[in-house]
């Protein structure tokens, strides 16, 4: 059994999808798994996974998905399939390789020496000693929009939209994925609000209490970003709706249902 696996979900990653390093990563990872998610690709993108997984079928596998159903509904179904296989730790992981795969290691250390924590997520810090690539715009606009999540969800987290992220398979984690999101672009957000409806409802270790944010060795601007600007007004307008999801009345009965449709999940 691999101990992690990574859901990479893809959507016209032809022209930038690097496959020697996904190669390099498995080959030197003997219990990594990573699961490609092809979101209706309308590009070669298929041909050149399947031909991928094709050279280590051990530890990667494909689910085509055969129309486009959206980043965070690719995560989600990536995720559900690779928890069939009983991993230690699951995780999603950008298809650009912003955040090199050599982070999976520092995150799995973190897990591994952190019993109470069940999420780590990457942050993209600039500090020194640390290679932080990103775009002037991106980065302001994105320090807007975190401080907007922050408020809404009441949870005081640098960087939501980062891609590299890494849970230890828990019931709590289970329930979140088992229904589809509200929200496509800020999915991650929405993630960090289920898990506060639960601990609320269940209660154990609070989000900010078994949540650690990673401050990121390196991360670059690959170029090709499907980011627009217009995402970020889009992103407030998620946001808003994710505050309502949280604060709405009805709240408790919301959580209630992410845990019966995890325990109907069980029961098929």
């Amino acid at each position: 059994m691999n101990k992690t696996a990574l859901v990479v979900p893809c959507y016209d990653e032809a022209r930038r999808l690097d496959q020697e390093a996904f190669s390099a990563a498995v080959v030197e990872k003997k219990n990594l798994h990573i699961l490609f998610v092809n979101d209706g690709s309308r590009d070669e993108t298929s041909k050149i996974l399947r031909d991928l997984c094709a050279r280590y079928p051990a530890q990667l596998s494909l689910l085509d998905l055969k129309t486009n159903t959206g980043k965070a509904e690719a995560v989600r179904r990536g995720v559900l399939l690779a928890s069939k296989n009983n991993h230690t730790y699951i995780g999603y992981w950008d298809a650009d390789l912003a955040t090199p795969l050599s982070a999976v290691a520092a995150f799995e250390k973190t897990l591994d020496d952190n019993p109470h924590i069940n999420l780590v997520m990457g942050a993209r810090v600039k500090l020194l000693g640390r290679r932080i690539d990103r775009r002037g715009i991106r980065h302001y606009a994105g320090r807007v929009f975190a401080t907007f999540a922050s408020a809404a969800i009441g949870l005081a987290v640098y960087d939501t939209q980062c891609g590299a992220k890494l849970f230890r398979w828990t019931e709590n984690v289970e329930a979140i994925f088992s229904r589809p999101f509200h929200v496509n672009w800020t999915f991650d957000v929405e993630i960090l609000a289920r898990l506060k409806m639960l601990h609320q409802l269940n209660g154990g270790p609070s989000v900010e209490d078994s949540t650690i944010e990673y401050p990121l060795e390196q991360w670059v601007d690959v170029a090709g970003s499907k980011v627009r600007v217009i995402d970020f007004v889009i992103g407030a307008w998620e946001i808003t709706k994710i505050f309502g999801i949280l604060h709405a009345p009805g709240f408790e009965n919301r959580a209630k249902e992410l845990t019966r449709s995890r325990k109907s999940d069980l029961g098929r």
